[in-house]
């Protein structure tokens, strides 16, 4: 074993002891420590110190939107989690004659991004301690900083409970890939948000793994929306902690006798559409090399890019707008922009929309989530039927609704799952039923077995036998 290997393994082997104390914990112990782990983000000077190290450290998003990230985020999860029963006997089916009970994993293998030091480990260090799991976070290098001082807030709060603090760690600073790579390859389960290199790394590491999808949503918007409130709602999402989510709208699709009047309303709303040569200006310096986001212009706001850019923008503007016909390598405002910049097409069908939403995620973005603003249910069926998505966030700001909300019934989390489409193993948000593992007892039942008359009685109706 390498020096990396071992240094993991020795992080590795103190969370198993953790975990196995963990293990005797009750019900009401394992409320505990989520609400600790809440808590330690959440409580306001707290808080504040995290958003503002992860603003300082990253260079990604600002202050006053990662602590309501924070706060809203953890406090939607402790919601979902209140009335979560995680262990011991959670199911007993006297009809079927199986009952469940709820196991933990074990150690559980935290890979978190760096636009969303703080949220992200927070959510899944919350759901691995309701169900009685360890956790190591591998943050991102940039993240690494934001990561250590939330768990010393963490541990902080597990002291008041005589919780072990082995049962919340990180890898060592510098974060290495070695050192991830390890990890990866020691803990139980995996469960990965970040760049796509780290969830290919996560599906191949042999080990149990969830990991999500590429984000680049777009949101179509047909002829039956109310546009002012379509707008400020894109607007509000797509601004929120200068778009570093992966749910922040990147494209919006206008239907038809929309185009004008939608249009009017994002302008309202607070964007600046660029003239073909300031596209031109910002294509080159937002993708410095023709592939690549600059890392130094991502979720910067509006007015620091068009700075960057030499464009001159009003002082209030919150997002800058373009105009684009094509998809794919050549065209990268059809791609994700991590930033606000928000690209607009055009198209005279509703049927037209769908179509080139689905070439937009043959691009990038498949299995994430689509946005609609309309009344028509039978546009949202179509969609919800025919779009590669495993979500579809109806007349909400899609970046605040994706990853739950207080108004819809999403579970509240930070990663979103893209099924098949998006090459991940679920397609659901990210939750604490993912963290457990459930035995089932299984007694024998009277016998339900059908005669060979009952299976295919319908079928030989219809086709002869």
């Amino acid at each position: 074993m390498d020096a990396v290997s071992a240094q993991v393994a020795a992080l590795v082997a103190r969370a198993r002891a953790a975990q196995q104390i963990a293990t005797a914990f009750s019900q009401v112990q394992l409320d505990q420590l989520a609400r600790a782990a809440g808590w330690a983000i959440m409580e306001p000077a707290r808080n504040q110190a995290l958003a503002e190290r992860a603003v300082a450290d990253t260079g990604l998003g600002n202050v006053p939107d990662k602590f309501a990230k924070n706060h809203r985020k953890t406090l939607g999860l402790l919601r979902d989690l209140e009335s979560a029963k995680t262990t011991g006997l959670t199911r007993d089916d006297a009809a079927t004659g199986i009952a469940e009970y709820a196991r933990p994993i074990g150690v559980i293998a935290a890979i978190t991004p760096s636009t969303n030091p703080g949220a992200t480990p927070a959510n899944k260090i919350i759901n691995a301690l309701k169900c009685g799991n360890a956790i190591i976070v591998a943050p991102s290098p940039k993240g690494a900083g934001t990561c250590t001082l939330l768990l010393q807030f963490i541990h902080a709060e597990l002291d008041k409970l005589k919780a072990p603090r082995d049962l919340v760690q990180m890898l060592p600073t510098p974060i290495t890939k070695a050192a991830t790579r390890a990890l990866m390859a020691q803990a139980d389960l995996i469960v990965a948000t970040g760049s796509q290199a780290n969830i290919r790394a996560a599906y191949s590491s042999g080990t149990p793994a969830l990991g999500v999808g590429a984000g680049n949503v777009a949101v179509i918007v047909d002829e039956t929306a109310d546009f002012s409130v379509a707008a400020q709602l894109i607007a509000k999402s797509k601004t929120f902690d200068n778009a570093t989510s992966c749910s922040s709208e990147n494209a919006v699709v206008l239907v038809g006798s929309a185009c004008k009047p939608m249009r009017e309303a994002l302008r309202n709303a607070g964007s600046f559409a660029l003239n073909t040569e300031q596209k031109t200006r910002l294509q080159r310096v937002l993708w410095p090399d023709g592939a690549h986001l600059s890392a130094t212009l991502i979720a910067q706001s509006a007015v620091e890019i068009a700075r960057a850019v030499e464009i001159e923008v009003p002082a209030n503007a919150r997002f800058l707008m373009v105009d684009e016909i094509g998809i794919g390598a050549a065209f990268p405002f059809s791609g994700e922009k991590l930033s606000p910049v928000l690209t607009v097409f055009e198209t005279n069908t509703f049927e037209d929309a769908c179509k080139k939403v689905n070439e937009i995620y043959a691009f990038q973005g498949a299995g994430h989530s689509v946005g609609y603003h309309g009344t028509s249910t039978e546009h949202v069926s179509h969609i919800a039927q025919h779009l590669p998505v495993a979500r579809v966030i109806v007349n909400q700001a899609h970046a605040i609704a994706t990853g739950g909300s207080f108004d819809n019934g999403l579970p509240f989390s930070l990663s979103m799952g893209c099924g098949s489409w998006g090459g991940n193993s679920f397609s659901e948000n990210l939750h604490w039923r993912h963290f457990l593992n459930i035995t089932r007892v299984v007694r024998p039942i009277v016998s339900r077995e059908p005669t060979v008359e009952d299976v295919f009685a319908a079928y030989w109706r219809a086709v002869g036998k």
